[in-house]
């Protein structure tokens, strides 16, 4: 539980309670309403249907006009100016940051402006890789720094994003790789969780699939990774706009996720860190703005979160950014989620109803999200989504950034269909309508 007494999702190894109240019809059609992109059609003047939300989610007008308003009334550079405009706009900025650090339970200075998640990632994982080479002095180098012999562990769940930066750091410090292998149906295996030992330094995690909606045993892992000594970074992308998220009672170290995906703008994401790790942690992109004092022979850092800020940041989109959490704060992420339960055993119960279609991932709704991926028997992904776009049904398909999970679940790749805030049962009956009819229309099922 958070301070309010709300659930957070993953806190906790069994399933919470679900939340008591969704969104009533007509909080769904005002909110849907807000969203203006929604009632455009395409394809032949077709209505529009968006299951592409794990993508990136779409804008609701208070956020349009929020980064307007920007534009035409502050616009400035933060940080750096003593007039009245500069002043607005750093105001704006940090304003942005308390709401964000408040919309997921940390304090203010423990939010890192990013352009996206992986740039979060990327950053602590080069940062640790300074500390390795000393940069940072020797506390930094006894928090973060890697050699021969040490361990990063990671999951078969994860998008690249929160893989390939890991292997990286692991290929520049000699540590080692080890993973968690998934179930049959994509969940992480707690039969592998041994893989986490007295050698892990960091224990990298997705909170939430993006493939398989899957959920994962956050508190579990945690409680595992702090006996071992080991930092926690957490991906939040798919979780931060679906689920009440509270950082601080999650208890790990780093977490990102980014603002796209969460009904904000394009080009911004968040780092959060703990205070205590910041402090020390050396910075990973330099230059102007993040610094102190600079020489011709040397240079002094600001303190965190300026430290890891460098050069002209993107002010608009954290303004957008705020707007968009407090879009999310008003609707309530406890009647978001009731919502976008009901959504998920909807779109599990259509496309299992769907002779020749399998779910890749949990069948079961508890502790998974609106996010399913399945595959076409005799279909390849690409010719679903074509039929599917046809229809004015806008889906997924590739291996969504996550080709290890693929790999695992047996296949190359897949059609995804993901719902959010603004997404009506309607609109799932329509898609699996729709889905119905791919393989006839590729003459693989003649029933």
């Amino acid at each position: 539980m958070n301070a309010a007494g709300t659930p957070v999702a993953g806190q906790l190894a069994a399933p919470a309670a679900s939340p008591s109240r969704s969104l009533s019809a007509e909080e769904l059609a005002a909110v849907r309403a807000d969203f203006p992109l929604l009632g455009r059609t395409v394809r032949d003047g077709r209505p529009l249907v968006y299951l592409d939300t794990a993508a990136t989610s779409q804008k609701p007008q208070c956020v349009l006009d929020a980064e307007q308003d920007f534009y035409l009334r502050r616009n400035a550079a933060v940080h750096r100016g003593a007039h009245q405009l500069a002043e607005e706009a750093t105001e704006a900025y940090e304003a942005a940051r308390a709401a964000v650090a408040a919309f997921v339970g940390v304090e203010t200075d423990e939010i890192v402006w990013t352009k996206n998640a992986t740039e979060g990632i990327n950053l602590v994982a080069y940062a640790m890789s300074n500390a390795s080479l000393g940069r940072g002095g020797d506390r930094a180098r006894e928090l973060f720094g890697l050699g021969p012999g040490d361990e990063v562990v990671v999951t078969e769940a994860e998008h690249h994003a929160n893989l390939v930066p890991w292997q990286e750091l692991c290929a520049r410090t000699g540590a080692t790789l080890r993973w968690i292998s998934l179930t049959d149906d994509g969940r992480l295996d707690p039969a592998t969780f041994d893989v986490i030992t007295e050698r892990t330094r960091v224990v990298a995690l997705t909170h939430a699939s993006n493939v398989t909606g899957a959920v994962s045993p956050v508190a579990d892992v945690v409680a595992l990774a702090r006996r071992a000594g080991a930092l926690v970074v957490l991906d939040a992308c798919q979780s931060a706009a679906h689920l009440p998220l509270d950082l601080r009672a999650l208890d790990v170290d780093f977490a990102v996720f980014s603002g796209h995906k969460m009904l904000g703008p394009t080009g911004v994401g968040v780092l959060y860190g703990r205070r205590e790790l910041l402090e020390v942690l050396p910075p990973f992109l330099t230059g102007g703005s993040m610094v102190q004092v600079v020489t011709m022979e040397s240079t002094t850092y600001a303190d965190a979160p300026t430290r890891f800020e460098a050069g002209t940041q993107m002010v608009s989109q954290t303004v957008g950014l705020h707007a968009a959490v407090g879009y999310l704060a008003e609707l309530g992420m406890d009647a978001l989620a009731a919502h976008e339960a009901e959504l998920t055993r909807l779109l599990l119960d259509g496309v299992a109803s769907v002779p020749g279609v399998r779910v890749l991932g949990p069948t079961d709704p508890a502790d998974r999200l609106a996010v399913v991926a399945f595959e076409v028997d005799g279909v390849h992904p690409h010719d679903v989504g074509q039929v599917l776009d046809d229809a004015g049904i806008a889906v997924r398909v590739g291996h969504h950034c996550a080709q290890p999970i693929h790999r695992r679940l047996g296949v190359n790749a897949s059609a995804r269909a993901s719902a959010g805030v603004y997404t009506t049962a309607e609109e799932i009956e329509a898609f699996v309508d729709q889905l119905g009819r791919v393989r006839r229309f590729f003459g693989v099922d003649h029933g």
